[in-house]
């Protein structure tokens, strides 16, 4: 069978269970006295073996099938729960984490766990787990009548001796294989261990079943032994004494039993006992086809735009109301395909507190994170780029943020510090906070790094307020560590943090309380592909602005504007803001001043600035377009977007032109 068409399915299952049993194993870790958690974790681990061993990827299935060990001797109050064995989990979950990534890269998902595997099978040693033996099974007096009575139909009965090879990694299954072959010969009466038991795995490799069949002896022997992994059969006929001969042996409570079991329809054992269909209606898509399917609708959004353009000009009643119709449709459309994009943050979250965990113990702190707002959900797009910014604010928080435990003590806190990650919705946006209490920002030593690398002056220095400092943080190659490690303070800074999150369309803000604390706050837009902006005119030319970054509009007229060091600035609701005349900034030809000026005021975080342009043409929604690696790096111009009329129009880049 080729294996290929399932790897896919294969690799994103195997993903989803190894993320199940990294958060059932945080939630263990806390409370070791509820074995619920193993028991959900060892389905995780169990599934995986089995999905691994089919696959044929030996390493996956024998580490696996190792800590399955591990996890039984654990629910069986047969092994304590201590440091090494959580800790040992703990590898054995990032050992499969690097073959499955492996084999999604193309490998073959082979990696050297010699030593994990002696660490678990050392761990299972001190508390050997006790295996179920199948060296015998008990004949009580309902099965001794059930058998008398199929022997007086003309049926046999036989004790099967099933060994399967000591090399078996899915016992389980291969039990399932051997009793599908009796249940088709005839009916299992009973089996040692139970069956049960025998689907838990919780038999060491062998188990005994008694058949009612019609079938010879060879050819049961023969139809077993062409089961996969299975050693050895060992049939015996089993001596039945005639049912008048048991009469007078049975008592009142067996013989009703026996007639329930005689009238009632004869059931499967569990081993073969099928689940009930789910009724969950989801399916797997791949998520080339939902952006093929959003280039498409990218597509039909334009020329939406283009009928509703030469719908104004024929001024057509009848082609005026299809127009508005279809524009609905295709409204409501984008809103199903937009919410199908839509990813929970919790797939980035997920692997956040296993980090924190592992980072606080390499750094001898102690640090508890909270999630709250994992379901929100944000385009996939935006999904994929910001997981590393969140990694790199947590790993400073956890570094430069959480004091020792002694510091914190000494400074009348508790020892274990925390860390609090929320994502929520506010408006088209999500906003993502990472807040520490720990030792705050340091107002002095900032200034003096930055005064020490020349990122600012002293005389500008004395000016900053507490908000413009900490943003200096920002600055490239800003680090306030005194040495450079593995967890932050690498010489990169928090500059990539910012740039990445801009390049989104969103912002990062900084709010600091020292001695108590510190928070980051990102606004990111919900999506990136399709988005509403004011397309304005400058002379001939229309450019659009992102509504996300925009306040609001004014009629300005040149008496109000001020100038200020050969800046012209204006007072806005008693703040003075920097005007920016996007004519000169762009080289707009044929360009004519009006007698006032129309002008956009747009923000980058905290800071704000006024647009002048000729006229507001309208808000429209718009396909953001690359501009292609024709024009890299064109300032102040994020890309373009197709109008209804089939012109091209620049969108500008407000936070390019904020300083």
């Amino acid at each position: 069978m080729d294996m290929n068409q399932y790897l896919e399915v294969f690799i994103e299952e195997s993903r989803e269970h190894l993320q199940n049993v990294n958060d059932q194993l945080m939630r263990f870790e806390k409370n070791t006295d509820d074995l619920g958690y193993v028991n959900e974790i060892f389905r995780s681990a169990h599934t995986l073996k089995g999905m691994s061993a089919t696959m044929g990827f030996d390493d996956l299935a024998q580490l696996t099938h190792k800590m399955e060990n591990v996890l039984d001797a654990v629910r069986n109050h047969q092994l304590d729960v201590h440091t090494e064995v959580l800790d040992a989990l703990f590898e054995s979950v990032d050992a499969l984490e690097i073959m499955v990534q492996s084999i999604s890269e193309g490998g073959d998902g082979q990696l050297d766990v010699k030593l994990l595997v002696q660490k678990l099978q050392r761990i299972v040693a001190e508390e050997p787990v006790a295996q179920h033996a199948a060296s015998s099974i008990e004949y009580d007096e309902l099965v001794q009548t059930l058998l008398s009575q199929t022997a007086d139909q003309g049926f046999n009965a036989f004790e099967i001796a099933v060994q399967l090879e000591r090399t078996c990694l899915l016992k389980a299954a291969r039990a399932y294989m051997v009793f599908d072959v009796l249940e088709q010969a005839g009916d299992v009466i009973k089996s040692a261990p139970t069956v049960q038991d025998i689907e838990q795995e919780k038999f060491e490799s062998s188990f005994i079943v008694i058949l009612v069949t019609n079938e010879s002896q060879e050819k049961l022997q023969a139809s077993i032994m062409e089961v996969s992994e299975v050693e050895s059969v060992k049939i015996a006929a089993v001596p039945v004494k005639k049912e008048t001969e048991m009469e007078e042996l049975v008592s009142p409570e067996v013989a009703a039993a026996i007639q329930e079991v005689t009238v009632s329809a004869p059931s499967k054992s569990p081993v073969e006992e099928k689940r009930q269909p789910s009724n969950n209606k989801t399916i797997r898509v791949n998520i080339d086809r939902l952006d093929s399917l959003m280039n498409l609708f990218e597509e039909l959004v334009i020329d939406r735009g283009r009928l509703e353009q030469i719908s104004k000009e024929l001024n057509n009643s009848e082609l005026d109301e299809t127009v508005e119709r279809m524009s609905r449709i295709s409204g409501d459309l984008q809103t199903i395909i937009l919410n199908m994009r839509m990813v929970p943050v919790e797939t980035v979250f997920n692997r956040f507190p296993r980090m924190v965990r592992q980072l606080s113990k390499d750094l001898g702190k102690q640090i508890e994170l909270h999630i709250v707002g994992a379901d929100t959900e944000l385009d996939r797009t935006v999904i994929d780029e910001i997981g590393d910014p969140l990694v790199h604010l947590l790993r400073n928080a956890v570094d430069h943020g959480i004091e020792m435990p002694q510091a914190r003590l000494e400074n009348g806190k508790n020892e274990k510090g925390t860390i609090r990650l929320k994502a929520y919705h506010s408006g088209n946006h999500v906003f993502i906070d990472l807040e520490d209490d720990g030792a705050g920002i340091n107002r002095e030593k900032v200034l003096q790094k930055a005064l020490d690398r020349g990122i600012i002056d002293g005389k500008t220095a004395e000016t900053l307020t507490d908000k413009q400092v900490y943003e200096l943080i920002f600055a490239s190659g800003f680090s306030t560590a005194e040495q450079i490690s593995d967890v932050s303070g690498r010489g990169v800074g928090l500059d990539v943090v910012k740039n990445t999150i801009e390049w989104l369309g969103g912002s990062v803000t900084i709010d600091s309380n020292e001695g108590y604390g510190s928070r980051f706050s990102i606004q990111l837009p919900l999506t990136l592909s399709i988005i509403s902006a004011l397309l304005v005119q400058m002379s001939e030319e229309r450019y659009a602005l992102p509504l996300s970054s925009i306040i609001e509009t004014a009629i300005v007229q040149p008496k109000e504007v001020m100038h200020v060091h050969g800046q012209k600035v204006i007072d806005f609701r008693g703040a003075i803001i920097p005007l920016i005349d996007l004519k000169e900034l762009f080289t707009v030809p044929n360009s004519v001043q009006g007698d006032h000026y129309s002008v956009v005021i747009v923000k980058k975080g905290e800071k704000t600035a006024g647009l002048i342009v000729d006229s507001f043409i309208g808000q429209q929604e718009i396909v953001l377009k690359s501009l292609g690696h024709y024009l890299p790096g064109v300032f102040a111009i994020s890309g373009a977007t197709i109008l209804g009329d089939g012109q091209v129009a620049l969108i500008i880049d407000c936070n390019a032109l904020i300083k």
